[in-house]
Order: C-alpha cells, then sequence, then structure tokens
C-alpha cells in the first residue's frame, strides 16, 4: 500500500506537516529504507491538496536527508532520519551543499584520523579552556597560513575563531550599530545577510556583473550616504562565482580608503586556486578585515576560523567579541589545524581537494555547456541563469526534490523577495565522482524540460 501521511498541520505549513509526518513514520518504522513514495500528482489527489504543496513537500523531506528522487523512477525513502541527520545515508550532505569535494583517494579522512590520533597521545592533548582569540602559537600559525597573500601579518593582528561564519557575526556585532549602512553585491551570502539585518543595520545592493562588484556602485553607494562598510566575497564568489580583476581589487580599495569605509572580506576560496589574486586585505591592509577558513576548502568538520585584523587593537576587540558567543574555537579542531599548517599537511589536502573540484566541475560544464553558467575552474559552485518566464523556486524545488545540488537564486539576493532567474549548483561533498556526473545530467534534463515547457 502507498504511503500515506497521518498529520494535522496545526497551523504550520502543510508542506512542513507532511515532511514531519514521513519522518515520524519512518522513525517508527512505518515505512521502510529503499520503500517507493507515491508520485507528487498522486499524493497531491490523495490529499487534496495542490501539487506545488507536496512539491515542496518533497523538497523539504529531501532537504533533510530523508528521501532520494531516482528520476523518472520516483521518490525513495532513504536510511532512518538518525542517520540522514547526520550524514550517515549519504543524504542531503553527501551532495548538493556549498561544502568541498571530499578526495576520492581517503586522504582527508585518514589525515584527520591520524591527526587526532597524535594529538591525544600527546601529554598536552588540548582539552582545556583556550585564551580569547587562540593561543599566541596558534595565533604564530594561522599568521603563517595567512602571510603569504596578506603580507606583514603577525600573530597579535589574528583571532582564531570557531570557523568563519562565527568569526563574521563577531565581527558585524563589533563595526555594525542599527541603523548602520554596509554594502554588498547584489547577490551574496545569505549567512552574511541574515547577520547584518538581526544587527539591524541596511544593506545596500550594489551592482555586479559576470567579474564581480562593479567599483562604481560602492562610489556611488558611499556619495549617497555614509557608509560603515563594504562586504564581499572576492574571489570565486557565492553565489555567482565571480572573481575579482586585480585592477577592479585596486580600484574598490581605493574607493574604500578615499571614503574611510571598511572591507569585510570573506575570503572562503582565496587559498583554493593554485594561483589566486592578491586579496583587498594585501591592497587596503589599514581597512580590511580578512576571513579565512577551513570550511570551504578542505572541510565543513573542521570549525576554525582566521581574522585577519587591521590591528592589534581591532585583533583584541574581535576576539573579546567573539568569546562572549562562542567561547572558543574547538581546541581540538585548532590543534589539529595548526599541526597541519606546520607540517604541510593543510597544502596537500588543501591541493587534493582542488584537484577533486577542477575534476568535477570540468564535467559539469561539459554536460551543462557554457550558456548562462559561471564558475571558477577550481571551484565547486556554478551560478546558471534560466530563461525568461521560468519559474526558479519551482525548478530549484523539483531538483531538490529529486536530489539534485541546486538552490534558488533569490535567497542570495540583497532586496528580499527580489524574483531572481536563476540557480546556484553546487558539487561538493561525500558522492563520488560518477554519482555527482549522474545528477548534472539529471539538472540538465530537468532544466530542458523547464526551457521546452516555455516554448
Amino acid at each position: 500500500m502507498a504511503w500515506r501521511p497521518d498529520f494535522s498541520a496545526d497551523g504550520k505549513p502543510f508542506y512542513l506537516a507532511i515532511a514531519d509526518a514521513l519522518a515520524a513514520d519512518m522513525k517508527a518504522g512505518r515505512v521502510q529504507p529503499g520503500e517507493k513514495l507515491p508520485t507528487q500528482r498522486d499524493l497531491a489527489e490523495t490529499l487534496g491538496l495542490d501539487l506545488t504543496t507536496i512539491t515542496r513537500a518533497y523538497a523539504e523531506a529531501a532537504r533533510r536527508g530523508l528521501i532520494a528522487g531516482e528520476g523518472r523512477r520516483g521518490s525513495f525513502v532513504r536510511g532512518r532520519p538518525a542517520e540522514a541527520e547526520t550524514g550517515l545515508a549519504g543524504g542531503a550532505a553527501a551532495s548538493g551543499m556549498n561544502m568541498p569535494p571530499e578526495p576520492e583517494d581517503g586522504s582527508l579522512r585518514r589525515a584527520m584520523s591520524d591527526g587526532i590520533a597524535a594529538l591525544l597521545d600527546g601529554r598536552l592533548a588540548p582539552l582545556h579552556y583556550q585564551p580569547p582569540g587562540g593561543l599566541e602559537a596558534q595565533r604564530a600559525a594561522a599568521a603563517a597560513f595567512l602571510a603569504p597573500l596578506v603580507p606583514d601579518t603577525g600573530a597579535d593582528q589574528v583571532a582564531i575563531t570557531a570557523g568563519s561564519q562565527h568569526g563574521l557575526h563577531a565581527l558585524l556585532s563589533l563595526l555594525l550599530e542599527r541603523g548602520d549602512r554596509i554594502a554588498a553585491p547584489a547577490f551574496t551570502y545569505p549567512g552574511f545577510l541574515a547577520a547584518a539585518r538581526r544587527l539591524g543595520a541596511e544593506v545596500v545592493p550594489l551592482a555586479m556583473d559576470a567579474e564581480g562588484l562593479l567599483p562604481d556602485a560602492l562610489e556611488q553607494a558611499a556619495r549617497a550616504a555614509a557608509l560603515k562598510a563594504v562586504y564581499l566575497v572576492p574571489t570565486n564568489d557565492n553565489p555567482t562565482a565571480a572573481t575579482l580583476p586585480l585592477e577592479r581589487r585596486k580600484e574598490i580599495a581605493r574607493i574604500a580608503l578615499r571614503h574611510n569605509v571598511a572591507i569585510v572580506e570573506d575570503d572562503a576560496y582565496g587559498r583554493f586556486p593554485a594561483s589566486p589574486p592578491p586579496p583587498l586585505a594585501a591592497l587596503a591592509p589599514k581597512l580590511t578585515w580578512h576571513i579565512a577558513s577551513l570550511s570551504k576548502t578542505v572541510s565543513p568538520s573542521l570549525r576554525v576560523g582566521f581574522v585577519r585584523a587591521p590591528g592589534v587593537r581591532e585583533a583584541h576587540a574581535l576576539a573579546a567579541a567573539a568569546h562572549e558567543s562562542a567561547v572558543m574555537a574547538p581546541p581540538l579542531n585548532v590543534a589539529l589545524v595548526t599541526n597541519w599548517i606546520l607540517d604541510g599537511t593543510l597544502n596537500r589536502l588543501t591541493a587534493a581537494v582542488r584537484h577533486e573540484a577542477a575534476a568535477r566541475m570540468k564535467e559539469a560544464a561539459a554536460i551543462l555547456g557554457p550558456a548562462g553558467a559561471h564558475f571558477h575552474p577550481e571551484g565547486y559552485h556554478l551560478w546558471l541563469r534560466l530563461p525568461a518566464g521560468a519559474d526558479a523556486g519551482r525548478i530549484a524545488a523539483q531538483a531538490i526534490a529529486a536530489g539534485l545540488p541546486a538552490a534558488p537564486g533569490a535567497a542570495f539576493a540583497a532586496v528580499p523577495g527580489q524574483p531572481v532567474q536563476a540557480l546556484r549548483i553546487s558539487l561538493g561533498g561525500s558522492a563520488p565522482r560518477i554519482r555527482i556526473a549522474r545528477e548534472i545530467r539529471r539538472l540538465d534534463a530537468l532544466l530542458a524540460q523547464a526551457g521546452s515547457a516555455l516554448v
């Protein structure tokens, strides 16, 4: 008998209630791993709901890792919910999220296993509280990691945080007050948008093109009214995959200096290319807060971020702000990353992840073709423009329901509610390369179907 959810919405949206009902039935054993679910159209007719609601329900279930789509074969139940939440069932965490691809040779897992074992075998295992901003030896290692791209970086200018998002939250709370204006590209990282708005700041959207933020737009915004700061992801931007050319970086630095605008440089991908351009912190070091981490270049499980402040006073203030929200970065993780920096393991792992990303991107570009897709050849996400008239949200929901690596462009819009005819496609995660290629072919078929429906 086909699964039929027994649910009461209790004020919540129907699509969430249906996804919750599926999770409950999986936990209770009323549906089993591998069981085929009714088609979206059949379930809509059975429940007397519109098809869009069921599409959203299946998309939500896929996002949680509860189900997987197999194209024309339909949607199937994955492992138990507890497995899906931890990624053990190969669910949503396996592919499609904005996370670096895992090398297929197992080098990352071996390095983590061996490195943590070595730490715990030592007499000074890092199992105690750490000072705000990290131990001096660890900050010195972080400075050595940053220095090749940001010269004259000393240990006292660096604060170690529990990942770049933690550093960004602490930094924005330090820089912004309610009503302050902070500029950002028209499409940008949702984590920044949420943090800035929570503080009551006004996000000023700036025009951009295929190469990123337009300096003239920053100049106009700074002249219109006081800007406290500008936020940008200069290399392999999330979501657009744009990389600012050197001359444009220099012009942005000149504008920021002229108008005394702080630069918040989220350089999450800056050390991923084999030959990266100089960051803004190297061009305007007295104004730039440079944020780096390993989440987008090695693994999101390493909750370690490095923030290079404009000066020592600023670094101490940031360390205190970060301490208020998370006390410290995970000591074992920081110790592991410190050792990797010092013995060269971090460079080797980054190179292995880069190689895997480049291989995936090359295959994806060949499948999807060049039309409308922006990507970095050493990155792992694409910004895919859709034809006029396409429903980006609906296509993204259908793609997610089928287990495909898509996110709607509207999620990245600096202007809330702005219609965006684009998808961000991510090729990261632990899924093998052959599965990534299969997912991209299915996405290509879905896009072709959506395009033909517009003719």
